[in-house]
């Protein structure tokens, strides 16, 4: 070997060795939550923001189609509030939201219409504490920004941002003005959802290990929505983005169950989508040929399917899918060294169950050996372990484990309605925390991490599936920030 040819692969090897030593410096310093960087905080942290307690909560409505009046009906049915002005483009819907308002008896609420932007009047006036926000998706970060900057608490639908940048703007609008950004997460509230938070903190499943969140819910039928409802706007979102267009309504209990942003957090996520083909052959087979849904490009999978790991190792599958002819599913998935609890349809399965369900396996089991023995012992021995079969009878597990919050307001929650009560129940929530001077249960950096799924989906998907980063919305609060308790 030439003395050139020595020196020019010493020369690489070094060069290598260097890169090496560097790539490990640098990758360490990313998955290293004490050394991330970030953005210039404009405020104080709003983790745990306790804010005066409120005699009433005067309450503001933006947006009172099919979701925001289901919600001035339930205020209606909540003490200690005060219903002071709505706001809609759409003068039907208000005045029929107005009219439910007079009908319960309660003062007439001032209106407020004619522009798009006419909800900034609303929040000129300094009589109410809260507002309700529930308008297409574009607007609900102008609007929670707007709302805090005016000096009031916003409450939002989801998801709360659909941008990468809009949910930094939620979080530091929140840090500046400190103010409440909650965005209204409904399914945290559902009975099954709360128990399994119980189950979770009093550490039936052992050490979590992984979750399963979902949105599948068959919506082709809103695209018949063409000038009012939901799927008027809805509908062009799949022609926009390829992602997990909805990713927190599975999602968002899953999180609680794994204390993000209280003890752990989203680290990245990798997504991937199935073929657009659903969409299209629906509007092909529904609409004319020169039919405005017919000159859209579905680009969103039909299927997409995200993987998220926390800073703990835990993962997360998020599905998304509302346009296949299948059964609705949230998933509802959570699993732990002791066991494993699955929605749709309940069940659960546990190692080392309490001690008087651990007595009604026993039975089961015996029971069923003495029917294996009667058979003449054909087929296999039934499995003493519990954790071989699925436990569907949910009876009593909701007798040992129903959360202490369903307990005390599930009837009314459930006579109230909404999702099987879970919407009465979030709003009856919000409301106790600010009359009572107590944190919420949601805050703006749940927002933030539940919702960024989306656009980092799609840019996953647009990248190969190449894993991208999810921001510390909290700036490293997470490491100290306490665990979302059970609450009563």
């Amino acid at each position: 070997m030439s003395q050139d040819r020595r020196q020019f692969l010493k020369s690489v090897a070094a060069i290598t060795a260097a890169g090496v030593a560097t790539g490990v410096t640098s990758g360490c310093a990313s998955s290293n939550p004490a050394t991330k960087s970030y953005p210039t905080s404009q405020g104080k942290s709003v983790m745990g923001l306790v804010v005066p307690k409120m005699d009433v909560v005067r309450i503001g409505f933006i947006g009172v189609g099919e979701r925001g009046s289901g919600h001035v009906k339930h205020y209606c049915h909540i003490d200690g509030v005060e219903i002071k002005a709505i706001c809609d483009t759409n003068e039907r819907i208000l005045n029929e939201s107005i009219a439910t308002v007079v009908e319960k008896g309660f003062i007439k609420p001032d209106s407020y219409t004619g522009s798009e932007l006419a909800y900034k009047k609303m929040l000129e006036r300094n009589d109410i504490d809260i507002v309700i926000i529930s308008t297409p998706w574009r607007w609900h970060t102008p609007m929670c920004i707007d709302t805090m900057e005016s000096g009031k608490h916003a409450f939002v639908e989801v998801p709360a941002a659909t941008t990468v940048e809009e949910c930094w703007q939620l979080v530091d609008t929140a840090e500046r003005t400190q103010k409440n950004c909650m965005m209204m997460e409904n399914v945290c509230y559902g009975r099954d959802e709360l128990m399994v938070l119980n189950m979770v903190r009093q550490g039936l499943f052992g050490d979590l290990l992984h979750g399963e969140a979902a949105y599948i819910h068959e919506l082709r039928w809103q695209m018949k929505e063409i000038t009012e409802k939901t799927g008027s706007w809805r509908t062009a979102w799949h022609a926009k983005t390829n992602g997990n267009l909805y990713p927190t309504h599975g999602l968002g209990p899953v999180a609680q169950y794994m204390n993000i942003n209280r003890g752990d957090r989203f680290d990245y996520l990798t997504s991937t989508s199935s073929p657009a083909i659903g969409r299209q052959a629906y509007a092909a087979r529904e609409f004319g040929a020169d039919h405005q849904r017919n000159q859209l490009n579905y680009i969103a999978g039909d299927m997409n399917t995200s993987i998220i790991k926390t800073i703990k190792g835990r993962t997360i599958m998020v599905q998304h899918d509302t346009t296949s002819p299948r059964p609705y599913s949230r998933h509802n998935y959570i699993q732990g060294t002791n066991g494993t609890f699955a929605g749709f349809p309940n069940r659960i399965a546990i190692e080392n169950a309490p001690k008087d369900i651990k007595a009604q396996y026993q039975q089961q089991y015996e029971l069923a050996v003495k029917q294996w023995q009667k058979n003449g012992q054909q087929g296999r021995k039934p499995s003493h372990a519990s954790f071989h079969r699925w436990d569907h009878d949910m009876a009593k597990w909701q007798d040992n484990y129903d959360h202490p919050l369903w307990l005390q307001m599930g009837s009314e929650a459930e006579r109230n309605g909404g999702h099987g009560g879970m919407d009465f129940l979030m709003l009856w929530r919000m409301v106790y925390c600010l009359r009572n001077g107590q944190p919420l249960d949601q805050d703006v950096y749940d927002a933030a991490a539940w919702s960024v799924i989306t656009p980092l989906s799609a840019q996953s998907v647009s990248d190969r599936s190449n894993s991208k980063d999810i921001p510390d919305f909290t700036r490293g609060i997470w490491q100290q920030a306490k665990p979302l308790g059970v609450v009563s």
